[in-house]
């Protein structure tokens, strides 16, 4: 098995909406804000190859959107899909699957471009399956009113219409060494998946830990649409992630790709940090 880091480029969100209730004061320790509130986060996805499958999970936010959409999320750093994965030595016809944890504009916009007359639209990886937890999918397509801007159409619609959508089983096995586990606070059913590697553990956390500041389980975002039960998810997983001895992935640690979790005398935090080669 091969695993390979991704980086898609940064965006920046406002730092209040990252942490919700979590007081400035405390969380700009943890990812200083600029003048304007924001704080720059990154859109880390993760390329596996398993056997004859090439694995990517999620693609970042893409470039086919609007230069004011664009305007509000001030996306930055030296890196993207294309240039990562040509790092790689990857090729998009390459891709054979494609797993998308969930359908927020900022994981799965890479799934979808324009054509060259930008005419309509065309998958990005057009040998790949797209991979979607079937809940999830339909709560993207009939969203409540508070989410719904995260579900953009053209991401998300064109996958089905163009025949490559597929969707987990109950099991939620994607191979033989990857599976996901369900989280229901930030979004309805979002998918982290999980990986064997070597007899260990990497989980692709998503946004149920989206950083490294997000170890504690009250550190819950603003955006997330039922905060207990991620306070609650969240929780269980660290528990299990100490007692597995689970290397944790971070999508949105701007510094940050891997680390490991002890209990400490504040209740959960980071054990170790390190890169994923380190863990590999």
């Amino acid at each position: 098995m091969r695993l390979e880091v991704i980086h898609t480029g940064n965006f920046m969100l406002d730092g209040g909406a990252m942490f919700g209730t979590v007081p400035k004061s405390i969380w700009n320790k943890l990812n200083p804000a600029d003048e304007r509130n924001m704080c720059n986060w990154a859109m880390r996805c993760l390329l596996i190859e398993d056997g004859n499958r090439l694995i990517l999970i999620d693609n970042g936010i893409g470039d086919k959107q609007s230069e004011k959409f664009f305007g509000y999320y001030y996306l930055n750093g030296p890196h993207s899909l294309r240039d990562s994965l040509h790092k790689a030595g990857v090729d998009f016809k390459d891709i054979t699957d494609v797993v998308l944890t969930h359908l927020h504009f900022d994981h799965c916009g890479g799934s979808v471009a324009y054509n060259t007359a930008k005419e309509q639209y065309e998958l990005c990886f057009p040998n790949a399956n797209y991979w979607v937890h079937p809940d999830h999918w339909e709560h993207a397509l009939d969203s409540n009113p508070r989410e719904k801007a995260s579900f953009l159409s053209e991401n998300i619609e064109p996958i089905k219409e163009l025949g490559h959508l597929r969707f987990l089983g109950p099991d939620l096995q994607i191979t033989e060494n990857i599976d996901a586990i369900v989280a229901q606070g930030h979004t309805e059913s979002m998918i982290c998946p999980r990986i064997n590697y070597n007899g260990k553990t990497l989980v692709f956390m998503a946004d149920l830990i989206p950083s490294t500041g997000h170890v504690r389980p009250n550190y819950v975002m603003g955006y997330d649409i039922r905060p207990l039960d991620t306070m609650r998810e969240r929780g269980a997983f660290l528990e299990q992630a100490i007692k597995n001895d689970y290397t944790l992935f971070f999508e949105h640690d701007l510094n940050v790709e891997c680390g490991t979790i002890a209990q400490t005398e504040r209740g959960y935090g980071l054990n170790e940090t390190f890169s994923l080669k380190e863990f590999i």
